[in-house]
C-alpha cells in the first residue's frame, strides 16, 4: 500500500512537471515613490519614476503555482519640501516572486504574488541637497545612498490571452535606503540641523505591464 502511494506521488510529480511552462518576456512600468524620512515631508508632486527590463516566468498550470524573476533598471525620485534638489535612486533590481493564479476562462487569469527583491545602486550615491537663500543656491546637506538594498514585494495582477500581463504591487524597503546628512548652512533656518543625520526609506507603489513570448 505504501509503495503504491509513493509511486502515485512520483507519477503526479512527473505529470505536473511535464506540464510546466517557461516563458520569457519584457516588463516595464511606473514607480510612485513614498519616501519615509523622519521629521521631513516630501513633495508629492515630484515622486514618479520608472522601471524596465527582461523577465522570465515559470509556472505549473495544473496547480496554479509559479515563479517569476526579472532584471530591471529602476529609477525612483522624491523631493523634500523647501529644497531645490530631487533625491534620485538609480539601481538594478532583481525581484524574485512566488505567484498563485486561477483562471477566468481561456482569455484571462488573476494572480497574486509576493517575494524578495534585491537592489544594487548604479547611480550617484552622494547627492547634494540645497535651498535658495537671498536669491542664491546654498548647499545644506547630502543624501547618501547605500550601495545595495533589500525589499519585499506584495501585489496582484491579470494575465490576458496567456501573453499580456498587467500588475500592481507595493515594494517595501527593509532597512534604510539612504541617509540625509546636514552640513554647514549659515544664514538659513537649516543651520539648526547642522551635523544631524536622518535615515530614509524609499518604498514605492508600482504598476507594471509585461509581455511574454
Amino acid at each position: 500500500m505504501k509503495k503504491s502511494l509513493v509511486l502515485l506521488a512520483i507519477a503526479m510529480i512527473f505529470a505536473t512537471a511535464s506540464q510546466a511552462q517557461l516563458k520569457f518576456g519584457l516588463k516595464g512600468g511606473l514607480n510612485v515613490t513614498n519616501l519615509s524620512l523622519k521629521d521631513f515631508t516630501h513633495d508629492r508632486s515630484n515622486q514618479c519614476g520608472f522601471f524596465a527590463g527582461p523577465t522570465v516566468k515559470f509556472t505549473f498550470p495544473a496547480i496554479g503555482l509559479g515563479f517569476d524573476v526579472a532584471a530591471l533598471y529602476d529609477q525612483r525620485q522624491a523631493k523634500i519640501k523647501g529644497t531645490e534638489d530631487d533625491l534620485k535612486q538609480r539601481q538594478m533590481i532583481v525581484p524574485v516572486n512566488t505567484r498563485y493564479s486561477f483562471g477566468l476562462g481561456d482569455a484571462a487569469s488573476i494572480f497574486f504574488f509576493a517575494g524578495p527583491q534585491f537592489g544594487f545602486n548604479i547611480g550617484d550615491k552622494d547627492q547634494p541637497i540645497g535651498v535658495m537663500a537671498d536669491g542664491r543656491y546654498e548647499n545644506v546637506g547630502e543624501w547618501r545612498l547605500k550601495s545595495s538594498n533589500f525589499s519585499v514585494n506584495l501585489g496582484f495582477g491579470v494575465m490576458l490571452f496567456h501573453h499580456l500581463q498587467v500588475s500592481a504591487n507595493y515594494n517595501i524597503a527593509c532597512g534604510k535606503t539612504g541617509e540625509l546628512k546636514f552640513g554647514e548652512a549659515a544664514g538659513t533656518v537649516w543651520n539648526a540641523l547642522q551635523g544631524n543625520s536622518y535615515e530614509g526609506r524609499a518604498n514605492a507603489w508600482q504598476v507594471g505591464l509585461a509581455y511574454y513570448f
